[in-house]
């Protein structure tokens, strides 16, 4: 058992969603340089005690805000991160990758094809990592590439939880859509927590990130469509599906992802587009100056704190679903998760824990 409280160390990537974690907790980030080398390789140091340590490492395997970085330095920030505290003899290391990177080729389609999430997941391995906490995974079977433990959580309690207590919809009035036939379980999922039914997009891609709707199964005419997706990457999947869509009667579109990448200028995109809102989360962070009217953030950091908590107590992580799942069940009542700015203005934190004390070297 660890012989202290977990300790919070963050790369470059999503440090704004860090920050927030270590509030939610009453805690503050570990000590740690995390910068480049005049040769731009990285350069991590870590400048405090962690022998013992149970130590929680945050990084989104994303590109960082700082453009000049790529998804690579990420990586290799994580990477490094991991090391150091091994060798610094840390009781445990948890790698808290709230977008998992390079998780787009899961399996080979074709020959010649790498299976980047598992060489990846290989890479951690190698480094020393003992645990992976992350969200919402491109694909599932991802977490058979780790032999070390994965908790793999979800965004879509507080997707509904906003759509629900904001945006008042729930039952026959809106119906799910799956953006294509490999989202249906997922669409199936999200719709019994709107009490609602699907549909489902059928669309082709004649090249990669592109695509094209060949038709739209399910009744959608007077609703409110609610598109549910892990990611939104270029947009040009959700932008033609809500096309589509209002074409055949829906009254208006509503788009929900866990993840927002917003790469090749999807932001504008998607704010020119007939879509009424884009719902996101804070796992990926996304810049204000493209956030526009429609595109809403909601923050994952109690979720992420809650889970870290328990894991570091040994208690069980699925307790969080059912905690969730009643308050989904009263959630008339008031909403659940605040966004990343209601939060602020309500200055949300939880009761602070004790004092972070590892024994010596």
């Amino acid at each position: 058992m660890a012989t202290a409280k977990p300790v919070l160390f963050a790369g470059n990537s999503n440090l704004a969603l860090a920050e927030e974690i270590a509030k939610k907790m009453g805690t503050r980030l570990g000590n740690a340089l995390v910068t480049t080398f005049a040769n731009e390789e990285c350069r991590v140091e870590i400048r405090e005690n962690v022998r013992g340590a149970d130590v929680f490492v945050v990084q989104s395997l994303c590109k960082p805000p700082d453009q000049s970085r790529s998804v690579n330095d990420t990586l290799m920030e994580m990477l490094l991160m991991i090391d150091a505290l091994r060798r610094a003899s840390a009781y445990r290391v948890t790698a808290v990758i709230p977008y998992y990177g390079y998780a787009k080729q899961d399996k080979k389609t074709k020959g010649r094809e790498p299976i980047s999430a598992k060489l990846v997941a290989n890479l951690l391995s190698t480094a020393g990592v003992q645990r992976i906490l992350t969200i919402d995974l491109h694909a599932a079977q991802i977490q058979g590439f780790f032999d070390e433990p994965v908790d793999n959580l979800t965004a879509s309690f507080i997707l509904a939880n906003y759509l629900i207590n904001n945006r008042k919809l729930r039952g026959p009035s809106c119906v799910v859509v799956s953006p294509d036939a490999g989202g249906v379980a997922r669409a199936e999922t999200f719709a019994k927590k709107l009490q609602t039914s699907v549909a489902i997009v059928f669309k082709r891609r004649p090249r990669p990130d592109e695509n094209e709707v060949s038709e739209v199964v399910g009744d959608i005419g007077g609703k409110t469509a609610i598109i549910i997706d892990d990611m939104i990457s270029t947009g040009g999947t959700l932008v033609k599906a809500s096309e589509a869509i209002l074409a055949r009667g829906a009254t208006s579109v509503i788009t929900c992802a866990t993840h927002g990448i917003f790469a090749a200028g999807a932001a504008r995109k998607l704010v020119d587009s007939p879509i009424s809102e884009v719902i996101v989360t804070d796992t990926i962070p996304v810049p204000a100056d493209i956030r526009g009217e429609k595109i809403k953030v909601l923050s994952v950091a109690k979720l992420l704190a809650d889970t870290i908590k328990r894991i570091s107590l040994n208690r069980s992580v699925s307790e969080i679903y059912d905690e969730q799942e009643l308050e989904l069940a009263r959630s008339h009542s008031g909403p659940l998760f605040s966004t990343i700015d209601e939060a602020q203005e309500q200055g949300e934190v939880e009761q602070p824990l004790e004092p972070v004390a590892s024994p010596k070297r």
